[in-house]
């Protein structure tokens, strides 16, 4: 019986397909600037701190890392140049002798690329053509936040001689506070894009995985690798501008949830929307009809 590996298919198309439409680090690095205000998907990131008239004429510094984002403190044996512990080895039992069997199947081998696949993808390119729109809209909004607390900061760090130390207090307690909001609204947009990919991709991925069980097995195929894997192959083993094509025909679009649409919140609704066909039957003919009348 033909069985295919759907976890390292999975694995595979998220990791090639995905990197430029859910790169987190990447999108992080555009919409923080480097200034440290905002980071997407960091859970506890603390804003600058607004200083007072002792320290009016001195920038902002970089707000730290938080303690669980570091390293480990310890270091490991090695790297505190101890040499690796002397354990103890109990005794195991021997492995009982198996009974022969048949041999498996003569192996008829195809490869893939999912890269290219996922490349000539009408659905993903839908689906990079969408959310990469939303992330550089959300790019330009945390851009354009930072600039807005930096003034701010500014006028603040201008205007510290000529106030009282209760009214710097007040606009330092304000202005961190408008921080600390805004990047928690711009953290979960950043949420939903990324869940909305998932959303998108996982739609992929599980109808790549039955195309690909249906064009090795047209070829007679039982074994599948990665064509990245392989340095020689022979003409007619490569099946990746079949899939593409078979899977463009099936599933030239995707459901993406729209801008601002919790992708958690539709789940627990119990009514995702489909992109699937409808089958082929009385009740198909009479809905296409219908608007005919």
């Amino acid at each position: 019986m033909f069985r295919f590996s759907r976890a390292t298919l999975l694995a595979s198309s998220l990791l090639l397909a995905g990197s430029s439409l859910i790169s987190g680090e990447a999108f992080a690095q555009a919409a923080g600037g480097g200034s440290g205000w905002f980071v997407p998907k960091t859970a506890h990131q603390v804003p600058p701190p607004v200083h007072g008239p002792s320290h009016a004429t001195r920038p902002a510094p970089a707000p730290q890392p938080d303690a669980d984002e570091g390293g480990d403190e310890g270091g490991g044996d090695e790297g505190n140049g101890r040499p690796p512990p002397v354990l103890p080895q109990p005794a195991i039992p021997p492995a009982a002798d198996v009974a022969k069997e048949a041999a498996p199947p003569t192996a008829v081998i195809g490869l893939i690329s999912v890269g290219d696949v996922m490349r000539q993808s009408l659905a993903g390119q839908q689906v990079e053509r969408e959310l990469g729109g939303r992330r550089d809209e959300l790019a330009r909004d945390a851009q354009h936040a930072q600039a807005g607390w930096r003034e701010e900061q500014q006028k603040l760090q201008a205007n510290a001689k000529s106030m009282t130390a209760d009214q710097i207090q007040t606009q330092e307690r304000n202005l961190q506070s408008k921080v600390m909001h805004a990047q928690r609204q711009f953290r979960d947009r950043n949420r939903i894009i990324q869940e909305a990919a998932q959303v998108a991709l996982g739609q992929i991925e599980r109808e790549l995985v039955q195309v690909i069980q249906k064009v090795a097995g047209a070829h007679g195929m039982n074994l599948v690798l990665h064509s990245e894997q392989v340095a020689l192959h022979v003409d007619g083993q490569d099946i990746t501008n079949e899939v593409a094509s078979q899977l463009n025909a099936v599933l030239p679009k995707v459901y993406i949830p729209a801008a601002g649409e919790d992708p958690e919140v539709l789940a627990k609704s119990g009514k995702m929307p489909t992109t699937a066909s409808p089958p082929p039957g009385p009740q198909a003919t009479t809905s296409q009809a219908a608007p005919q009348k």
